[in-house]
């Protein structure tokens, strides 16, 4: 063994090394390089012919991925919600894949199954599950952690009218999930592979910023049992992707217990807040849900995948149990995590949130998310105050959502069009990575803001780079000669 962790210290030493070379160079979010390029370099690798030698393959992936990757820590990177990550999170990562624990069961993890639930008990206290019964499990991210959620909001639903195998089928074809279009995109998938099919989402409207609206959920579940419909669950949201809407959950609450309705609080976004010294009474009510989605990849800024889906109580999460003799028996009386996961083989992600909360504390990741939205805050300002822009919406988290439009622009110009090519020279170039959506059916550029360290001034030049952009796409290019023709980047961007 004493040979084995020799080998092991050099090449974390010589992977790390090479790694921070290159964080330590990085001047844009991402490089140039076309599509195409990228796969012709890739493609050229033979993997039938190992190198051989681990230096001269770290080597290689230096050509072929780190001089392309998109850097989520770049200032000019305000796309998705990815976040820069914890240094104490990435020595975790180190120890918990040099050892490779799996977590589903006893056997496999003892002390690392005892560390992931007392990461669940803690972060069940923050919600406000204060009664002793509530538990939870680490998923892949919110998408399983939403599945898994909407998959026992089913089956209680189920169990609700009985065992009979007979009208099983029709039992299912009335079940339905209602939330608002403004519900991450995973609900809806969910319901097709638990079998519902599109029909299974009752869609609600929302308010002017984007929340869903009690009053309406109350008529529409009242219209749902009228119709001889079984309503399964209320899917609220607090962090919708784009406009970072969170759902007046008090209200929506009253009306799901009045109905007697499974709630699930999709929290991937805005579950930052739990642990915010400013806004954590924006999550007032989140208490009273039944089962809540948080994502430590995002506000926690932890790696990737961290997640978990919690519920108000444990009993719940056994819809999802199987017992295999081989692996987690239900007479093992021992701590199996496989039990209540919807994976088997799971690493050790609860970890790298340990040793973050241990090295960092709670405080200061609810400081930094604080300052993410302060930062939103000051930006949607600038852009207020810039009449090249528009300002779709006030923050109401970390993101911003504006369109560039000019005063000047002409009638000719889709708006739609010259936003979306503003994000995509902005991308090609290299120079800044933004995200584009659609609210309201307009197309608006979108800024999410996870890094703390960013400054205004930062956000400022991002901000000039695209309206600079804007503006050469929108500014005819002066004819020197009647055979001028517009480049390739203008012909494949304005076409």
């Amino acid at each position: 063994m004493g040979g084995q962790a020799r080998q092991l210290e050099t090449a974390v030493a010589a992977a790390s090394a090479f790694t921070t070379d290159h964080l330590a160079r990085v001047d844009r979010p991402r490089s140039p390089r076309t599509h195409l390029e990228l796969e012709q370099s890739i493609d050229a690798v033979d993997l039938e012919q190992p190198l051989g030698d681990l230096d001269e393959v770290i080597g290689e992936l230096g050509d072929v991925w780190l001089d392309h990757a998109v850097w989520y820590h770049d200032p000019r990177y305000i796309a998705h919600l990815n976040c820069p990550i914890t240094v104490a999170s990435v020595a975790a990562e180190v120890m918990a894949t040099s050892v490779n624990t799996a977590v589903e069961s006893w056997d496999q993890a003892t002390s690392a199954a005892l560390i992931e639930k007392r990461l669940i008990r803690w972060t069940t206290d923050r919600i406000g599950f204060t009664d002793g019964l509530a538990d939870g499990v680490f998923t892949s991210g919110g998408t399983q952690s939403n599945l898994q959620a909407l998959f026992i909001a089913r089956e209680k639903a189920l169990a609700s009218c009985g065992t009979d195998a007979d009208t099983h089928a029709e039992n299912l074809s009335r079940i339905r999930f209602l939330t608002t279009g403004n519900a991450h995109y995973s609900v809806a998938r969910a319901a097709r592979l638990l079998g519902l099919g599109d029909r299974g989402i009752i869609s609600l409207g929302e308010d002017s910023r984007g929340r869903l609206n009690p009053a309406e959920l109350d008529r529409r579940l009242a219209e749902a049992r009228l119709e001889g419909l079984l309503p399964a669950a209320v899917i609220a949201t607090a962090g919708t992707t784009d406009r970072g809407a969170i759902d007046p959950l008090p209200e929506i609450t009253e009306v799901c217990r009045r109905h007697s309705v499974h709630l699930h609080v999709d929290a991937a976004y805005g579950g930052a807040l739990l642990v915010s010294p400013r806004r954590r009474s924006w999550l007032a009510g989140i208490e009273q849900a039944d089962s809540i989605t948080v994502d430590f990849h995002k506000g926690f800024y932890q790696p990737v995948a961290c997640s978990a889906v919690l519920v108000r109580r444990a009993r719940d999460l056994y819809h999802v149990s199987w017992f295999a003799d081989y692996l987690n028996p239900a007479s093992s009386g021992r701590l199996n995590l496989a039990d209540i996961s919807l994976q088997t083989t799971r690493r050790f992600d609860a970890l790298k949130l340990w040793v973050t909360l241990r090295v960092c504390g709670a405080a200061a990741i609810g400081e930094a998310f604080d300052r993410c939205c302060d930062l939103a805050t000051d930006t949607a300002r600038l852009l207020y105050e810039d009449p090249d822009f528009e300002l779709v919406d006030p923050p109401q988290l970390s993101t911003v959502l504006f369109r560039f439009a000019p005063p000047q622009t002409g009638p000719d110009v889709d708006a739609a069009q010259l936003n979306q090519c503003i994000r995509d020279v902005l991308f090609d170039s290299g120079e800044a990575v933004v995200a584009t959506t659609v609210i309201k059916g307009k197309a608006c550029l979108k800024f999410t803001i996870l890094d703390p360290t960013l400054t205004v001034d930062q956000l400022r030049e991002v901000i000039a780079l695209v309206r600079d952009t804007g503006h050469e796409l929108t500014t005819p290019a002066p004819q020197s000669s009647a055979d001028q023709t517009p480049s390739p980047a203008e012909r494949q961007h304005l076409s």
